[in-house]
């Protein structure tokens, strides 16, 4: 039996799904996180009909409970929208450990994650996952599209990567794109300014997005220019050196380890973020467990990792130790630590200057579990000094936001996608609380997350 099927199988026979028999569903005195507000209501009632949210209901409004209705007792329970990873890659990395998507998909709606935004894969690749998601819904997340990575010539990542350095192939470019239904564009190292201002232009006609893991192309350029998201705290910190490079003396890890935040440069291009307001996804769960310190067991021993099918681990496993020949000195270990602490106190600079931020992961980047590490990031946001309130945010409507999917994801309220999370803890009063998840509901079916995660374990 096919790998997907076999899941199929367990995931059907332990989880708890809505059927025909019983069209709608309702839980009782649930505490729900406001997303749009960033609060929590107490004692909330909501129904659900089909795969939307049809009311919620407070002591002082009730709403009217549907006859046959099948009901979840929410008292002491905390309802969550559904996660959104706002960085995922769902072919690449994932072809050196011998798998496809479909085969990690339940690792992300185990742990709450209801949908997904793809980063760059292949295209052909993308669209069978997606149609595979469509079609497998009690398996899957909800995929939103993106280009392969646009870059120079070559490409960074060779046959991953789109190359384009003239500007009169980007209209004919983004039309095709258009008819494969991405919802984004991602701009790569290579890209230069004139062919990623052509991006957006082209982009924004169609009223598609476009993000950037820049390099030729400055932010400050992509900003101006009308980008509408960074990828990874890179993104901003990689453009706030002034130009020479080191100082005499100074390795490229010191001078990053010791860069000024709080200099003139830094401070202009974090204001034009914020006035355009531009999303900035940091990602710091790929620089912590993969690029800056995959040399500490805490790290690449992480709990969430045992849980990982086999040939990902072992892939992951072969990655490291690769970077232990090449990259990952014992005698750079203070530096790097230095240098991630940066990347963290940048992210929190920027959540109170007023940037909006995502929570995304690049995973399944190596020691970047699917669904796992968006908890973790999570977690890395709140210890860079975002609220429990404006990280759970970031992984709910700013997602949806940048998506321009807000109307149907991203928070809960009635006319919406059921997508909802229900925990047993308060994740505002610790943010660890988003793992203690007792059902994970996609629209409007009831799934056991152990089940799920089960499943995935045993194949």
């Amino acid at each position: 039996m096919p790998v997907g099927s076999r899941i199929l199988f367990a995931v059907f026979a332990a989880s708890q799904l809505l059927t025909a028999q019983a069209p709608a569903l309702v839980i009782r005195g649930a505490s729900v996180f406001d997303a749009i507000n960033g609060v929590m209501l107490p004692g909330r009632t909501v129904v659900i009909e089909g795969d939307r949210i049809r009311s919620i209901g407070s002591p002082e409004h009730p709403v009217r409970i549907p006859r046959g209705a099948r009901e979840i007792n929410g008292r002491g329970k905390f309802l969550i929208p559904g996660l959104i990873d706002a960085h995922v890659h769902t072919t690449y990395v994932l072809d050196f450990a011998h798998m496809t998507g479909d085969q990690i998909f339940p690792l992300f709606l185990g742990n709450g994650v209801t949908s997904i935004r793809s980063t760059g894969d292949l295209m052909v690749a993308q669209k069978l996952l997606a149609r595979y998601a469509d079609e497998h819904p009690e398996l899957s997340p909800r995929m939103f599209l993106c280009s392969p990575l646009i870059d120079g010539n070559p490409p960074y990542h060779g046959y991953w990567g789109r190359p384009i350095t003239n500007p009169d192939k980007v209209p004919e470019f983004v039309a095709d794109m258009a008819e494969w239904g991405v919802s984004t564009f991602k701009l790569y190292v290579g890209t230069e300014r004139p062919v990623g201002r052509k991006v957006i232009e082209e982009a924004h006609k169609k009223g598609l997005v476009v993000t950037g893991h820049l390099g030729k192309y400055s932010a400050q350029d992509a900003v101006a220019d009308g980008i509408d998201s960074l990828e990874h705290i890179w993104g901003v910190f990689d453009f706030i050196f002034p130009p020479g490079g080191p100082k005499p003396g100074e390795t490229a890890l010191e001078r990053r380890a010791n860069v000024d935040l709080q200099s003139p440069m830094a401070k202009d291009l974090i204001e034009a973020i914020r006035a355009r307001q531009v999303f900035v996804d940091p990602t710091l769960v790929v620089f912590r467990n993969m690029i800056l310190l995959a040399d500490l067991p805490e790290y690449y021993q992480h709990a969430d990792n045992s849980g990982m099918p086999e040939p990902l681990k072992k892939y992951w496993l072969k990655y490291r130790a690769d970077r232990m020949k090449t990259a990952l000195s014992p005698e750079t270990l203070d530096l790097r630590k230095r240098e991630f602490q940066k990347y963290k106190e940048l992210t929190g600079i920027l959540y109170r200057a007023g940037v909006p931020l995502l929570a995304g992961t690049d995973t399944p980047e190596p020691f970047c579990p699917p669904g796992f590490s968006l908890h973790q990031e999570l977690e890395l946001l709140v210890e860079s000094g975002v609220p429990p309130a404006a990280a759970l945010q970031a992984a709910t409507i700013n997602v949806a936001r940048v998506l321009h999917a807000e109307g149907k994801l991203g928070s809960i309220e009635p006319g919406k996608l059921a997508d909802i999370v229900v925990l047993d803890a308060d994740p505002l009063a610790s943010i660890q609380n988003s793992r203690k998840i007792f059902k994970v509901i996609k629209g409007g079916k009831v799934l056991d997350p152990h089940s799920l995660l089960k499943a995935v374990r045993n194949n």
